[in-house]
């Protein structure tokens, strides 16, 4: 008998006797490890008529949901995983409504439904918001797991009282199921099961059970035959093996599993051989590694000092370093390796970038042309707007996180101080009153106790930016002491020019708004901000325009002139009329 979790799957939809199919389902059957440490995603989203984008957010919801799940922490329980996974979605989805024509009437902008099941081991975790149902079939019974979020005004009409995208907060019903093998469970959205009876349904499953797709799609046709006119999807989930006991134990949660001990060269850990250490402190441990599966392929091997052991808000922040890696695609931000083995401590593991951080290029480059200056600031941003898509900051961009490769590749590094909208923040940074960066490159309005957003990502760079070119920072250490808005008001900020460098001059106003104290007088966006760093606006070269003597000194004379000859007509004229 097999050891691992095998299911039998069936799904239709169909867009009915509507113009267009607002539904949108998922599924993932992963292959080990990761079937035993995350398990297999069902997933079925539901659009509401009244928009016309909620195709767009069903789509993006499944999709997102089941690419996002497997990026966390395979230390995370299956309910944080989904559930965080879930509230940044959520998030994206209210911000596209906000930035939208239809901020202003949220039932046409970007919602939808979604219930989801993540079954691992031998446990049915669901996940539900809206009004598509989730039904278990067991041994000749029906049994409707969720509740539908609709509120009744009348016999006739009614609305949703949650979904995805509706509010900036969700509120998702979760349970925790045992399953059985031989347990069926049937997604359908409410253009199925507003017109097929319990018993019909049932019915259809068990005469259609050999063939779990023509049972869903027969769900489908009796719906659209009774009346049905919305749209119509059903997934038929058969749970044919479960793991055995032994099996379970053996994979038990990474949480649970101990940190690991101090490494030393040469050392074979886990799968990995131990080439260095990189950096060791207090809190984590980095080591240069190479898998032993693949050893031509250096990795980043960090672990969780022993110290950290009864600090779970670094253990949190640590874990959720792993999963922003394995989402963000860019070759401007440090990626995850993901080991093809189950993992008997817990640790993270990142490519290996070989180079120099920012900081030491900077010592090694204290007077660099303004292209590099650009070029490097080019790509930071780029890597910064691979997180500001997903709607997450870095808030902690400084040299020391920034690596540069022979070749000239630039990457951000290190986001244990990153924020991912959604995501509740760990309880450490409930207590302080900005987020645990490094003062000399943080925004001023973290040091005011208020939330961090893309401008204060912009701000970061700016600072890096004029430190390229200046070696100092545009107002020394005061933004850190100013903790009022007065205070902020009477920074003092340092012009770039020193008289030794040769540098436009409207590039000084460009670095001084990018690094305004108010975040609503900065950039709005980090591409205005990298595109004035090499195209100076219309207002710089006005405010800046040399005097006419400069810019053409035989206009400038023979205009006086004429202005004088006419000033001496006019006195002439004056004098003989007296």
């Amino acid at each position: 008998m097999t050891t691992h979790l095998e299911v039998t799957v069936g799904q239709y939809t169909n867009r009915g006797r509507k113009d267009i199919n607002q539904d949108f389902h998922g599924l993932c059957i992963p292959t080990e490890p990761q079937l035993t440490t995350k398990g297999i995603v069902v997933a079925i989203a539901d659009g509401i008529g009244s928009s016309d984008v909620s195709q767009i957010a069903s789509q993006t919801a499944i999709g997102g949901f089941l690419e996002d799940y497997y990026c966390t922490s395979d230390a995370w329980s299956v309910k944080t995983a989904a559930q965080r996974v879930l509230s940044a979605i959520n998030s994206w989805l209210h911000a596209q409504t906000q930035q939208s024509q239809y901020r202003d009437d949220k039932n046409r902008g970007y919602v939808c439904t979604l219930s989801a099941m993540i079954l691992k081991a031998t446990t049915a975790h669901v996940f539900h918001v809206g009004d598509a149902r989730i039904y278990r079939l067991r041994k000749g019974d029906m049994e409707q797991l969720t509740q539908d979020h609709r509120v009744w005004v009348s016999q006739h009409q009614s609305y949703l009282s949650r979904a995805l995208g509706v509010h900036s907060h969700l509120e998702m019903d979760y349970q925790a199921l045992e399953v059985e093998a031989g347990d069926i469970f049937l997604f359908l959205t409410d253009g199925i099961y507003e017109h097929v009876s319990p018993s019909q349904l049932r019915d259809t499953v068990w005469k259609c059970s050999d063939d779990l797709n023509n049972a869903a799609k027969k769900l489908a046709e009796d719906a659209y035959s009774q009346g049905s006119h919305d749209n119509l999807t059903a997934q038929v989930v058969r749970v044919d093996n479960l793991p055995n006991h032994n099996s379970q134990i053996l994979y038990r949660q990474l949480s649970e599993l101990p940190l690991p001990p101090v490494l030393e060269p040469r050392s074979a850990f886990d799968g990995y051989r131990i080439l260095r250490t990189l950096h060791a402190s207090h809190r984590s441990h980095v080591y240069l590694a190479v898998d032993e599966s693949n050893i031509d392929e250096p990795v980043v091997l960090k672990a969780p000092s022993i110290d950290t052991r009864g600090d779970p808000a670094h253990l949190e922040r640590f874990l959720l370093e792993e999963w922003i890696a394995r989402r963000i695609d860019s070759p401007h931000v440090l990626k995850a390796h993901s080991p093809n083995r189950q993992r008997r401590y817990l640790y993270t593991v990142t490519e290996f970038v070989e180079g120099r951080t920012l900081r030491q290029w900077m010592i090694d480059n204290p007077q660099p042309d303004l292209e590099t200056v650009r070029s490097i600031a080019e790509q930071i941003a780029k890597g910064l707007q691979a997180f500001h898509r997903l709607e997450m900051l870095h808030q902690d961009l400084r040299p020391e996180n920034v690596l540069i490769d022979a070749s000239g590749l630039v990457k951000i590094i290190d986001f244990g101080s990153a924020y991912v909208a959604g995501i509740e923040e760990s309880a450490r940074n409930e207590q302080t009153p900005y987020p645990p960066g490094t003062v000399q490159y943080m925004a001023p309005e973290y040091f005011l106790g208020a939330q961090g957003t893309t401008r204060s990502d912009i701000f970061s760079l700016g600072v890096i930016v004029y430190q390229m070119l200046t070696g100092k920072l545009p107002y020394g250490t005061n933004v850190a002491k100013s903790r009022t808005l007065a205070a902020q008001r009477k920074l003092d900020y340092m012009p770039i020019f020193d008289g030794h460098r040769e540098v436009p001059v409207w590039i000084d106003d460009v670095l001084r708004k990018a690094v305004h104290p108010d975040p609503y007088r900065r950039y709005g966006e980090l591409s205005e901000f990298i595109y004035e760093l090499r195209h100076a606006s219309r207002t710089m070269l006005s405010k800046h325009r040399p005097p006419l003597i400069e810019r053409n000194p035989v206009l400038f004379w023979k205009s006086l002139s004429v202005l004088l000859a006419i000033t001496v007509a006019f006195l002439a004229w004056r004098l003989h009329n007296a």
